[in-house]
């Protein structure tokens, strides 16, 4: 027995082999992004589908990896590109600090490539580029440099702790570095690039989230979890308490031309870099109607009397706008007559719900002056466009995208 894995060194020795034999006639090997059927590997492309595939499912990442490469199709392109003509292409993807960080990282190579005349060469050297971490750094060495790399993403995760049993906590550092122990043991020197894909075929095809297909698998004999009926308990994460809940109002203001007013979202909150519609953020005040029933009203909140919790997402051109509605009296108007929690946007972060409602005013030339006055003075940027002018021309949240199409 491993004085350091739980498996016999039998089982470790032949966990590549089979995994890989595996691989050869029942992988995905018409991926777009996939260079182990070529002998000169561009790691652009490997790179980018990597930061795409973070978090996000195959089948959703497909068409926005074609577009990508359709405009952006060298690392040179993608660093040239004004931000928002990135922010366009990836609208809808989600986790949008992913795209801040490629369109930076882009710039990063391309200042490698400047001085070295190639892309970097060694794992320190793309753990450098913005967003790229040790599994991602890992995929690129192995599959887009056809060197040797060691992946330990989600999907690896949870094959290596069903497979040795490790009821550690993964949110852990102590399990984490288990984790990575025992997946650089088993990813072999050579073909580490074929590992890898097979490693994220079995945890994205067999060895899934709940519904485990453990007879087709070719690690199931030595398997710990299958052996003992527990597969769906791994890995082990501890349980996170329950979202809260924020609610917002999407203000429609409207101008004389039909235009609605967006806003450039800052970088580093969320939807950063994105456009949107100016928020108002509310908060929910029990009251009660008629005969004792109980109601659910909201009203407007004002960032400064709650900043712990709103600072972050409440912008300085959402403050100014709200303050100014206020001072002249503009109330604007909803656009469903449903109860706040059945808002028609739900919007889920990786921190709370954010549930979105939708609200219209118009206003007049004189007042549309008046505004763009005070925007311009906070250097805040935004736009006058109709709905089909927003979408053809910024980058939205797949949130607001709903809102304007309802």
């Amino acid at each position: 027995m491993s004085t350091l894995f739980s498996q016999p060194e039998s089982s470790l020795n032949t966990f590549a082999p089979r995994l890989l034999d595996w691989f050869e006639i029942n992988g995905r090997h018409d991926l777009p992004w996939q260079q182990h059927q070529t002998d000169t590997p561009n790691p652009y492309v490997v790179w980018l589908s990597e930061v795409m595939l973070q978090q996000t499912q195959v089948t959703t990442v497909l068409p926005y990896f074609a577009r990508f490469m359709d405009t952006f199709p060298t690392v040179q392109d993608l660093a040239a590109a004004e931000w928002d003509t990135v922010a366009e292409h990836w609208a809808g993807l989600g986790y949008y600090a992913r795209a801040r960080n490629l369109h930076k990282g882009a710039k990063q190579l391309v200042e490698i490539i400047d001085k070295t005349g190639d892309f970097p060469q060694t794992l320190a050297g793309w753990e450098s580029i913005s967003g790229v971490g040790p599994s991602t750094a890992g995929a690129i060495m192995a599959m887009g440099l056809h060197r040797y790399g060691v992946i330990c993403d989600g999907n690896v995760k949870r094959v290596l702790t069903r497979w040795a049993a490790i009821d550690g906590d993964i949110t852990k550092s102590a399990t984490t570095k288990e984790l990575w122990a025992l997946a650089k043991r088993l990813t072999p020197r050579e073909s580490s690039g074929l590992f890898a894909q097979a490693m994220m075929d079995m945890g994205a095809t067999l060895c899934t989230r709940s519904k485990p297909a453990c007879l087709l698998c070719p690690l199931q004999d030595d398997c710990l979890a299958h052996a003992e009926g527990r597969e769906t308990e791994y890995p082990v994460k501890a349980k996170k308490p329950p979202k809260p809940s924020k609610f917002s109002h999407a203000l429609l203001i409207q101008n004389t031309e039909d235009e609605l007013l967006w806003l450039q979202r800052p970088d580093n909150g969320i939807w950063g870099g994105l456009w949107s519609l100016p928020l108002q953020f509310v908060e929910r005040v029990d009251g009660k109607t008629g005969k004792g029933q109980n109601s659910t009203k909201d009203k407007s909140l004002n960032v400064r009397s709650n900043e712990k919790v709103y600072e972050t997402e409440f912008t300085t051109a959402e403050q100014i706008i709200n303050e100014w509605l206020e001072e002249n009296k503009i109330i604007a108007e909803s656009m469903n007559n449903t109860l706040l929690d059945d808002a028609p946007i739900k919007h889920t972060l990786t921190h709370f719900h954010w549930y979105l409602t939708p609200y219209k005013l118009s206003i007049s030339t004189t007042q549309i002056t008046e505004l763009n006055d005070k925007l311009g003075a906070a250097e805040i940027e935004f736009r006058w466009l109709t709905t089909q002018q927003a979408e053809d021309s910024l980058g939205l949240p797949r949130a607001m995208g709903k809102i304007i199409e309802g």
